[in-house]
């Protein structure tokens, strides 16, 4: 829809061919239903890509700003909650309507439910060399001849809202490379046997520091049946590949070996020491799952020997953990990888090789982390490829 907007208000005749029933789902259910539409401190260092200073000439020429002065002209209140997230103060609706009526001022042309069934390249004087390349894109309604084909396609995450592979297979039938593809800001899952001390406590949060590699998130984390989500594990989770270890700090706040040694000489069980500091049923599954490995039990803290008190400082300081899986494509938020950005032209989103193909949003191998940065990166991508397309 961004997009489409500025190439309509450029003048150009544009059709929106959507094949879903209802617009904009992903929009609709994202921020608890009221739409984390930007993030104020959006920067390249946000975003991951094979190519990572793809997305600068994107953002640096469409804003967050510029898009709360799109909502404010509509008169969408939003408010800012931690960490640079905006949220609208209503309904996530508000965002749809305005991107709709947007596109109703420029003159967009909608085909929606439509389904696109192939796109056929040709020449409009059927010389190949001649550089004067078309497209014909068959729908179930009928077929476009046109001279740009823009895929905003998204990923695959959500399926059970329309994600389909479709923007892939473009990509891949004109020759384009695709990434490597992956669930991403996904829950992770353990092996039955690492995480049985935890199966009972799912709906259990705590602030803590998680790290995988070079990347670090100090957010919350939530136990759930399946292993661990919240926003520290989803945002991590775009790091994490499989065989990786995480590496928890679960007293980020805290020096936690003087939190410790300050009990030395408690009567104290460790248990109720560290309930004051971690939730109290974590604190007891943690207890038994790993102080067990160490030939610890929990007891008072004036009866552990001082080498005790390191190691179980040292745990707590890092924790490591080893995830064998994510919750999938159904749960995740955003897919990781996409089309090849190499091959597209940073400034317009054009192929390089293929004039008059543009790619944008998630479909393209820009993923932003948690806290509407992959909004952002649809509105500045969208709005790239409309002032050029």
């Amino acid at each position: 829809m961004m997009c489409a907007i500025e190439a309509g208000k450029r003048g150009k005749q544009v059709v929106l061919i959507d094949h879903a029933h209802k617009l904009a789902e992903k929009i609709r259910i994202s921020g608890g239903g009221r739409c984390n539409f930007t993030n104020r401190h959006t920067g390249s260092e946000r975003f991951i890509s094979n190519n990572p200073h793809f997305c600068r000439s994107a953002l640096a020429r469409f804003t967050p700003q510029d898009f709360i002065a799109l909502l404010e002209k509509h008169g969408i209140r939003y408010h800012e909650k931690k960490l640079g997230q905006l949220f609208c103060d209503d309904s996530s609706q508000h965002i749809i309507d305005m991107l709709k009526n947007e596109c109703d001022d420029a003159g967009v042309q909608w085909l929606m439910p439509t389904q696109v069934k192939r796109i056929e390249p040709f020449t409009a004087d059927g010389d190949s060399s001649s550089g004067n390349l078309r497209f014909r894109v068959l729908t179930d309604r009928d077929r476009i001849a046109t001279r740009s084909v823009v895929v905003a396609t998204g990923g695959l995450s959500i399926p059970q809202i329309g994600a389909t592979a479709l923007g892939y297979h473009i990509a891949s039938q004109f020759g384009i490379n695709v990434t490597s593809l992956r669930p991403g800001l996904v829950g992770l899952t353990f092996a039955a046997e690492d995480f049985l001390a935890f199966k009972d406590i799912p709906g259990v949060s705590l602030e803590a520091e998680v790290s995988c590699g070079s990347a670090t998130f100090y957010e919350n984390v939530l136990f759930t049946h399946r292993g661990l989500s919240g926003p520290a594990i989803l945002q991590i989770s775009s790091y994490w590949r499989p065989g990786d270890e995480l590496h928890v700090n679960l007293l980020p706040a805290e020096d936690a070996e003087h939190v410790i040694f300050s009990h030395q000489a408690s009567v104290r069980v460790l248990t109720n020491v560290l309930a004051s500091y971690l939730p109290k049923r974590f604190v007891q599954a943690w207890c038994s799952a790993v102080l067990a490995r160490l030939s610890l039990i929990a007891k008072p803290m004036n009866q552990y020997r001082e080498s005790e008190l390191r190691q179980i400082a040292d745990l707590l300081r890092d924790w490591r953990i080893k995830p064998v899986g994510t919750v999938g494509y159904k749960k995740a938020e955003v897919t990781l990888g996409g089309v090849d950005t190499h091959e597209l032209s940073s400034k317009t989103m054009e192929s390089r090789h293929i004039p008059g193909l543009y790619f944008i949003g998630e479909v393209v191998d820009v993923t932003g982390h948690l806290g509407g940065f992959n909004f952002q990166w649809a509105w500045s991508s969208g709005y790239a490829a409309g002032q050029a397309v």
